[in-house]
């Protein structure tokens, strides 16, 4: 298997969109050589922790309520082609996504990953809940088949948050500057939402360097 590192942030409207479109290309290539690993990058690490209001937020961000529609509009087409039912209207705050990604890593830990990244950028885009909210990350844990119990008494304690920041932190020192970015094998970088045919391609051409390489390995033992 190959590693394929995901940095994104829960609230990046393009990783969930980035997701997307690399879920679409694994799930028509079934034998995919990729093993999946989620990383942390806030997009607003100087997020006050309770959050803030999201129309305040964009506003202030973009420079007022024009400057936020005219930078969400790629975002609302892009997120239409790929199938997402994102509802902006629905999303209240804007939070401070440590905990989640906290929640993340302790996923990591029970092979669980995937599937609770996935539910935290559901809960945000398509639910409009508030995964800054220790109760709403714990339920969306629980139902992803975490302890519900051992995830607040987590939760109750500053336990990996210092490591989360010491993560982001080293990502950026490594010239991470925007997310989604996939790492394949630790060494070729793929930065943005890419296409699905995009993703295909690159699994194709991954599958047929592992074929090769079998085939010689075959062939020198004959």
């Amino acid at each position: 298997m190959i590693k394929l590192d995901i940095l994104s942030d829960p609230i990046c409207p393009w990783c969930h969109i980035g997701r997307a479109h690399l879920f679409r290309a694994l799930e028509a290539h079934a034998e995919h050589p990729f093993t999946l690993e989620w990383h942390p990058f806030q997009l607003n690490p100087d997020m006050p922790a309770e959050g803030m209001d999201r129309r305040a937020y964009l506003e202030g961000k973009f420079g007022g309520k024009e400057g936020a529609v005219r930078a969400y509009a790629p975002v609302v087409e892009a997120a239409e082609a790929a199938g997402l039912d994102i509802n902006f209207e629905g999303i209240v705050r804007t939070p401070n996504t440590l905990n989640a990604h906290r929640l993340i890593h302790w996923a990591g830990l029970e092979q669980r990953q995937t599937p609770v990244a996935t539910a935290l950028f559901e809960a945000y885009f398509e639910k409009g809940q508030d995964i800054g909210d220790i109760s709403t990350l714990i339920g969306i844990g629980a139902a992803r088949g975490m302890d519900a119990g051992m995830l607040e008494r987590l939760f109750a304690t500053d336990a990996d948050a210092s490591d989360i920041a010491a993560r982001d932190a080293h990502a950026r020192e490594r010239g991470v500057t925007g997310v989604p970015t996939f790492v394949l094998a630790n060494q070729h970088v793929l930065r943005g939402a890419q296409p699905p045919e995009l993703w295909g391609q690159v699994i194709d051409e991954i599958m047929e360097q592992i074929a090769d390489a079998a085939s010689k390995q075959h062939t020198a033992s004959e």
